[in-house]
Formats: structure tokens, sequence, C-alpha cells
């Protein structure tokens, strides 16, 4: 297995780390736990510290997309070069797509360095709120990135079948199904 494909694989387990992470910021965000479905869950998933283990899934993740950057330009077959990984628009394979890669990483660590206790305590609730939900740009970058771009780096055209891009393609549709019911859910409490 050369760099590139490890690279590919751990971009493929960050995406569903993401994915996790964003779905239980939308749980968060609501009155979950008031809920008849939540009282259905069993109860040692009820017991779970839902907040600690958004905040893993976001340190997780990040951890997993910083391997996945450092590992791209270690394998030569990727003419990636380490200045190229900040802005990835003059890069020889898919600038644009390798773009919304680093445009994700940069909106996934604003939105974990404002959730630091020390900097969210000095924001108001509002601003702190209005930069995580940044997190829904991310979600979009980050999916497209991984449908579009080629794990490979040959610039071959999409196989929307293939098994990584179905990955990113059931993570994409799982959040922008929960994002609907989110904002339903949002819609009712405002009334």
């Amino acid at each position: 297995m050369q760099t590139i494909d490890i690279s590919g694989t751990i971009g493929l387990i960050a995406t569903a780390v993401l994915t996790l992470n964003i779905l239980l910021g939308m749980l968060l965000s609501s009155a979950y736990k008031k809920s008849v479905y939540w009282k259905c869950v069993p109860a040692f998933i009820q017991k779970l510290n839902i907040t600690d283990i958004h905040n893993y899934t976001a340190y997780l993740a990040l951890l997993l997309v910083l391997v996945h950057i450092v590992l791209i330009p270690i394998d030569s077959a990727s003419k990636f070069s380490w200045l190229q990984l900040l802005w990835s628009l003059n890069t020889q394979h898919q600038p644009y797509m390798a773009l919304l890669g680093s445009l994700s990483f940069y909106a996934l660590i604003l939105v974990i360095i404002t959730t630091q206790k020390i900097i969210k305590n000095k924001m108001r609730f509002r601003f702190w709120k209005n930069v995580h939900l940044i997190s829904y740009g991310t979600a979009l970058l980050f999916i497209i990135h991984g449908i579009w771009m080629d794990p490979e780096l040959k610039d071959r055209p999409v196989d929307f079948l293939d098994a990584e891009k179905l990955l990113s393609e059931i993570c994409g549709l799982v959040l922008i199904a929960a994002s609907v019911i989110r904002f339903r859910y949002f819609i009712r409490k405002q009334c």
C-alpha cells in the first residue's frame, strides 16, 4: 500500500468521524433529553456524556485530517509540496478540489479553537454560535472534496459507485437529512 493510499483511507475515516461529530453537535443544539425519542434510547446510551463525545470526536477528526495532510507530500508520486498544502490552487492535480480540502481544514481548526474554554468564555454566545455554524459549510466542503478528489491523484473522472466515494456520498446524505430535520425542529421551536 502506497503512502497516498494510506492518506486517502485516513481521509475517509476522518470524513466518517466528522460526520458523527456534526450529528452530535446537532443533537446537542436541540433539547434532545426532553424528546420522546431520547427516552426510547437504551439507558447505557442515555448515561453517555454527549458533550465529551462531541469534543473527543472533534479532536480525533483533527488528528486524522492532520495525518491525512502530512502523508500527501511524503509520497513523491503526489507531486504536492508542503507549501501547496497550505494554498492548493497551484497544485498539479485538481487544484480546486484540493483547495476545498484545505478550506475545510482551516474551518475545522477555527471551530475547534473557538471551542476552547479560555477563548469561548471571552466570546459572546451568539458570536460563538455563529462561528460554530461554520461546521455546516465545513461539512459541505469536506464531502465535496471526498467525492470529487481522485484518491490516486491521477485526475481520473469521478466514479460515483466506487466504495470510497459511496462512503462520502452516504455521509453527505446523512448530513443533509439531519440538517433538514434539525431545521424543521428549529422552525417549530420558534413558533
